[in-house]
């Protein structure tokens, strides 16, 4: 039976921590400075934090080995079946020439690539993260952009910023669930107190990804439809976690986000939408550091784009082109994925018939090995087998219906199939290392003595909170395994230090959504879907400052919210 210990390293909680450390400082070492492909980062880093579990923690080498294996299995399934399952539907809408179509009627919303950020990567992005989550939003919506005229850096990089305020709230609630699940704390407490968190970023979200399209000038011009895009989101956002449905807070959100920008263009139009078009071809870095690479995910034509329109020649020729019936037909996977998640997740015997096929499988040479620091036997140690409610499988038959509706041939969509799984080839031994990391690092102990460390701070806790949730995400690229990770943590320091533990567990949860664009798991998820695999470091490099900056300003209001702010919580 093996124990871990806060302070294995001379009884030195400080000293320990900066051990534990390691294997993060490796592999964001790794990927900001020697620009090193991210699954070569993930393996190093993996190797490190086997390296300080055995010979810091002294955890028999075999039980580390194991709990690498279990984490890196579960890397691959749930995690990427999901990401693998969202790209195979989109592939099928390029196979079926649908996707031309859908690219047509949302340029018919705005011809402004800075809009379309907008009501692509903040908005559609946010329903899908609701439905689904675990890099399917970055994927589908990154190939989105690349179709519109964006270049793959740029493209990359936005919908990773996107992809934060929704996160929290993501794959029905399932990240607030499992913190409830994890502290016995009413998840509709933590839920409303996310509410009164995540909305804030949401407000800005939008103004920050006009500036990534088009700088200072984008902002200057776009600002009121950005405004209204992030106000509309974190007003339905907050009203929803508080006073309607935790579970429904991001599909509410990003459809009143999406209703609220359609309905202010018709009163109002943003200028300089051509030249900021024009600026989309114009980015060197992109196609010198993109030479080389595999190419976007299949679809796409010359240079990574996808056909591009012109928005000052076309757009009259696509209003008489594109009909009712077509765009109905080219938003049909997306309201199939819509109903088949509503279903699943919202309907109570749908739910508990899925559920119930889940298989529990006590990881063999690991279960009943391992104890948690308090001596009771480890449960992490379990591995639940969703092959039926994963929501891989759910965008699977997703998938099966849109092939039926479109026609699609068994042979068509099996070649797709295949083609999706030769270009995921790295994203899987990546994001398993990545998992394999958080494994090691949970059950050596690691993770604990840093949450231990952070939590020495006293009253200074609640600033360094979200810090947790930040970290924990970063390595697993899950905001609902960085509440696995740290939740409980948080809830017996909060208690410790006579701090609102509901706070501090949601302080976690709402840390966690500004680390997931930094995750080497999103990172590549990203880059494989618009032809930067192997460039990972680049989109590090170009979202760390964006990551770091919101993580201040959650810091901040946390620390906020536990003294003078307090009745913003009541």
């Amino acid at each position: 039976m093996y124990q871990p210990v806060l302070a294995p390293l001379a009884e030195s909680l400080p000293l320990s921590a900066l051990a534990a450390l390691l294997p993060l400082l490796t592999i964001f070492f790794m990927l900001g400075v020697l620009r090193t492909k991210a699954h070569w980062a993930a393996l190093a880093s993996v190797a490190v934090a086997i390296a300080v579990a055995v010979a810091g923690y002294d955890m028999p080498a075999g039980l580390a080995l194991l709990s690498a294996s279990q984490g890196a299995v579960f890397g691959l399934f749930p995690i990427m079946w999901i990401v693998f399952a969202a790209i195979w539907v989109y592939q099928l809408t390029v196979a079926s020439g649908r996707f031309e179509d859908l690219r047509k009627a949302f340029q018919l919303i705005s011809d402004d690539p800075r809009v379309q950020a907008i009501i692509i990567a903040f908005c559609f992005g946010g329903l899908l993260e609701a439905l689904a989550g675990f890099g399917a939003p970055v994927a589908i919506t990154g190939v989105m952009l690349m179709a519109l005229g964006f270049g793959p850096l740029r493209a990359a990089t936005t919908v990773l910023v996107a992809n934060t305020a929704p996160v929290a709230f993501g794959a029905i609630a399932i990240p607030i669930i499992t913190a409830g699940t994890l502290t016995k704390i009413p998840y509709e407490e933590i839920g409303a107190y996310v509410g009164r968190q995540t909305p804030v970023l949401a407000l800005f979200v939008p103004l920050l990804l006009v500036f990534l399209v088009d700088g200072r000038r984008g902002v200057r011009q776009t600002w009121p439809v950005a405004l209204v895009a992030g106000g509309a989101f974190a007003a339905a956002q907050f009203a929803s976690a508080n006073f309607i449905s935790v579970e429904l807070t991001d599909i509410i959100a990003s459809l009143v986000a999406l209703t609220a920008v359609v309905l202010f263009l018709r009163v109002w139009q943003p200028s300089g939408g051509a030249e900021a078009f024009a600026k989309l071809g114009t980015e060197g870095d992109e196609t010198s550091t993109a030479g080389g690479s595999a190419g976007p995910v299949r679809g796409s034509g010359p240079g990574g784009r996808v056909g591009t329109l012109d928005p000052r020649t076309d757009v009259e020729a696509t209003r008489e082109d594109i009909t009712a019936g077509r765009v109905a037909m080219a938003l049909v996977p997306y309201l199939i994925i819509i109903a088949v998640f509503s279903v699943a997740k919202l309907w109570e015997p749908a739910k508990l018939f899925l559920a119930g096929q889940d298989t529990k499988i006590e990881w063999p040479g690991l279960h009943g090995h391992v104890l948690t620091v308090t001596g009771k036997v480890s449960t992490a140690t379990v591995y639940t087998f969703p092959w039926l409610s994963s929501p891989g499988t759910m965008l699977l038959v997703a998938g099966i219906l849109v092939a039926l509706i479109y026609r699609i041939s068994p042979a068509v969509a099996a070649r797709e199939l295949v083609a999706v799984a030769v270009k995921l080839r790295w994203a899987f031994l990546t994001v398993a290392s990545v998992l394999a990391l958080a494994y090691v690092m949970n059950l050596s102990g690691q993770t604990i003595t840093v949450g231990a460390w952070i939590a020495g701070t006293g009253a200074a806790f609640a600033f360094l909170a979200p810090i947790l949730g930040w970290l924990g995400t970063a390595v697993t690229g899950s905001d609902t395994s960085a509440n696995a990770l740290f939740a409980t943590m948080q809830q017996a320091a909060a208690t410790k230090i006579g701090l609102d533990p509901t706070l501090m567990v949601a302080a976690n949860t709402s840390g966690g959504v500004v680390g997931k664009m930094i995750s080497p798991q999103n990172l590549t998820i990203a880059a494989t879907a618009v032809g930067l695999v192997g460039k990972e470091h680049l989109l590090f490099r170009k979202v760390f400052r964006w990551s770091l900056l919101m993580l201040l300003g959650l810091c901040l209001l946390v620390y906020l919210q536990s003294n003078v702010l307090a009745w913003t919580l009541s």
